[in-house]
């Protein structure tokens, strides 16, 4: 099977931050950003923590109004120091592109080309690009307006882009990724979250049909999630579905293990892929 692309990897907002101190934790940076080169791409969430714990620090408070007025503003402000810290740990050989996409970039055929090529050209052009959702300009209720109008449309297949583990495994679709690693708080998933020793190491199959059957049982024991606003578990195992139908590995992992360990298979992880 042909790819275009070696690895996507996604990290959340969360693993980025040392919320003992309310502050980055660079270290993850530092880890990540070694490990990527030419033929990786790398979606990255964390602009609207980051900018919020900034905006905090050089305020004392936090932006008093609307909620998603908030949000935007935090993501403005935290998207540069995102990139920023990217490319301080990136080797300097490599270029570094920002790429900020939302749910309308792949529900319109001629965009979801464009951003393809776009991404596929950086391993030619020695260039790694970073992804995020574009939440500085992206409205929730326009957002839900915009997708209620493209399923009313008879569109059976309308990408949403809830979060970074559907953009993650969107953009692994869209580039025909080898592999896909979803970085979380957690070894992976568990068929009883409430007991460490039930990691589920491997969800597989004989083809992509039985392991989609498969990550539907895992499923039924998903249930929560890290932090407000997040879709847990669940949300990851439907969002990796076109990927595995792709012919795509996914891996979800720990943040804390290196990115190395956790595709040698030599970290506790779950790996989800037809045999």
């Amino acid at each position: 099977m042909n790819f275009d692309v070696e690895l996507v990897g996604k990290i959340g907002s969360m693993a980025l931050v040392d919320r003992a101190h309310g502050e980055i934790d660079y270290n993850k940076f530092v880890r990540i950003s070694r490990f990527l080169r030419p033929g990786m791409i790398w979606v990255s969430s964390g602009a609207t923590v980051i900018g919020r714990l900034d905006y905090i620090r050089r305020n004392g408070h936090e932006i008093v109004g609307d909620a998603d007025e908030a949000k935007a503003d935090y993501a403005s402000q935290g998207q540069a120091i995102l990139m920023q810290t990217y490319r301080n740990f990136i080797d300097s050989k490599y270029s570094v592109r920002q790429v900020l996409l939302e749910h309308n970039h792949f529900n319109d055929p001629v965009k979801r080309e464009h951003i393809k090529n776009l991404l596929v050209r950086c391993a030619g052009q020695n260039a790694i690009p970073i992804i995020n959702y574009n939440d500085c300009v992206s409205a929730e209720e326009n957002r839900k307006w915009e997708i209620e109008k493209l399923k009313s449309s008879g569109n059976e297949h309308v990408v949403e882009l809830v979060d970074n583990d559907e953009t993650a495994s969107q953009v692994a679709c869209l580039v025909k990724s080898r592999l896909l690693v979803i970085l979380t708080n957690l070894d992976g998933i568990y068929s009883d979250i409430s007991n460490p020793d039930s990691l589920i190491r491997e969800i597989s199959g004989k083809d992509a049909y039985e392991v989609i059957q498969n990550i539907d049982i895992a499923k039924k024991n998903c249930v929560g999630a890290s932090r407000e606003g997040a879709n847990g578990a669940g949300a990851k195992l439907e969002y990796i579905k076109p990927c595995i139908e792709n012919g795509t590995r996914v891996i979800i992992a720990s943040s804390r293990y290196d990115m190395e360990d956790i595709i040698a298979g030599k970290v506790p992880c779950t790996t989800i892929c037809a045999r």
